[in-house]
Formats: structure tokens, C-alpha cells, sequence
């Protein structure tokens, strides 16, 4: 099965930021405390975010007092939305539109980058290389994702609905038939960054927690996955269709979902 390219992903969701942002699950707190505790989240923190897409992690990075904050953002849609909707909530904003391979910014300057569910959307070896020289020493990198479905358990509803999505692209973040999904590929992500010579204390771990969706909600939340939303409209609509059905039909209204958030973590020496 085809699989989609990275730069075609990136555009894949600034269609409708404000469907996306009030669709897809927000980030444990538990995630944010780890930040804050070992990788010096605070007031004053110089932060830099790849790929924030409408700004669901951003948020609460601001909150936590994550200033100056670098939002780089290669869809245009998705910068002009991080800037009206968060310009107000920070003077210490500083939105790049561009794909992160390419924007120029300050080496050494950051104590901390992150990104949330998007840097399976950018080459890893060289993402990563790019980070380490753009840390200050002692600086964090964290990446994370939220990944459906449990070790434990099958999920369900990813098993009813399995037949509606035959056939169409993959995204980076599915994995393969011989390697785990993305986010869950533990020593293919500790393998990347242990090839970084700067980077230390290398660590990840996984949050585990549930979620309960009605039809509505889940119909909202499929069509902002990058391989429906880069469909055709008539596409699109019959898949859409088709998970409300089942949602309904085979679960009366009520799904309730595991989600992991696997996080990783390491510290520029």
C-alpha cells in the first residue's frame, strides 16, 4: 500500500484548523508534568515547537510559561491560524512558515523543543541533527504522539471499521507489516537518537488513558487523519459515513478508546 509523501502530509490538515483542533484528544498532564520536572519548562523557558499544526500542544505550552515560544509551521493556513488565535495570548510569539528543514533559525539558542503528533512528517536523521545544533548544551528535546489502542487489548472499533479503509494511502506514522507504528517503535526512535553524539540521557516511557466518543465526534476525529482528509470530497464523505454507521449501529453511540502517548525524551550535553 502507497504511503504519503512527507511534503504532501504537511499540507494534509490546514484545510480546517478549528475542526482539527476541537476534534483531535488533547496531551495527559502527566506528559506536561514530565516536561516540567525534567526538562525545565518554566516561565522564561526559550521554547521552539516543529509542526503545531492549529496549536493543540501549543497552548498549554504557553501556559506553562514556555517564552519566547518558536511555532515553525510549513502550512500557510495553519501559520495564519496559529497567529490570530494565539498572537493574543503571547507577545513573545515568533511564527516561521516554513518546512523545518529549511527555516533558519539561531543556533544554540533553545532550552527547549518539542513537537506533538508531527515529526513522522519529517526526514528523522536529518530533523534530528538539526535539533541537537539548535539546543543550548543542557537543553531538552521531547517528541510525542497519541496512538490509539492499547497493549493489552484490541481496539474494537479500529477493528470494525478496518474494511472502510482498505486501499487508501498510509500514513508515515502507521508503521509497516514488519515494524510497529511510528510512535510505538521504541528502538527505532532510541536508535535515532542515540546516532546523535550531543545527545544524552536518553528515555521514553508511555501514558496510557482512556476516552469516550460519540458518533459525531468520532466522524470529526477520522476526518482529520492526514490519508481520509487528502481524499477526494465523494471519498471522503462514504468513509466518514461509514464511521458514523458503525458508531451507532455496533457500539450504540458510545466508544470507549485506549490511547497511548508514547513520549521520548533526550538532553544536549
Amino acid at each position: 500500500m502507497a504511503q504519503i509523501e512527507l511534503k504532501e502530509g504537511r499540507r494534509a490538515f490546514g484545510h480546517d484548523p478549528e475542526g482539527y483542533l476541537h476534534a483531535r484528544p488533547g496531551y495527559p498532564q502527566g506528559l506536561y508534568q514530565i516536561l516540567i520536572e525534567r526538562c525545565g519548562l518554566t516561565a522564561g523557558a526559550h521554547t521552539l515547537e516543529i509542526g503545531p499544526g492549529p496549536g493543540l500542544a501549543t497552548r498549554r505550552l504557553i501556559e506553562l510559561g514556555a517564552l519566547p515560544l518558536t511555532l515553525v509551521e510549513p502550512d500557510p493556513r495553519l501559520a495564519r491560524f496559529l497567529h490570530d488565535e494565539l498572537a493574543p495570548l503571547s507577545a513573545a510569539l515568533d511564527i516561521r512558515n516554513a518546512a523545518f528543514e529549511d527555516v533558519v533559525l539561531p543556533e544554540a539558542a533553545y532550552d527547549l523543543a518539542v513537537s506533538a503528533s508531527a515529526f513522522h512528517w519529517i526526514e528523522e536523521a536529518q530533523g534530528l541533527e538539526k535539533i541537537a545544533r539548535l539546543l543550548r548544551p543542557g537543553g531538552w528535546w521531547a517528541m510525542w504522539w497519541n496512538t490509539f489502542g492499547s497493549f493489552s487489548e484490541d481496539d474494537e472499533f479500529h477493528q470494525a471499521t478496518r474494511f472502510l479503509l482498505k486501499g487508501i494511502e498510509r500514513s508515515p506514522a502507521v508503521g509497516s507489516n514488519v515494524r510497529p507504528q511510528h510512535a510505538l517503535d521504541v528502538e527505532s526512535r532510541i536508535g535515532a537518537l542515540r546516532s546523535i553524539p550531543t545527545f544524552r540521557d536518553i528515555s521514553h516511557e508511555i501514558l496510557r488513558w482512556k476516552i469516550v466518543y460519540n458518533a459525531r465526534q468520532l466522524r470529526a476525529l477520522y476526518a482529520t487523519f492526514s490519508p481520509i482528509a487528502l481524499l477526494p470530497v465523494e471519498e471522503r464523505t462514504r468513509i466518514l459515513d461509514g464511521i458514523e454507521s458503525v458508531a451507532l449501529r455496533d457500539f450504540g453511540d458510545q466508544v470507549e478508546r485506549w490511547i497511548q502517548t508514547p513520549l521520548y525524551l533526550a538532553r544536549k550535553s
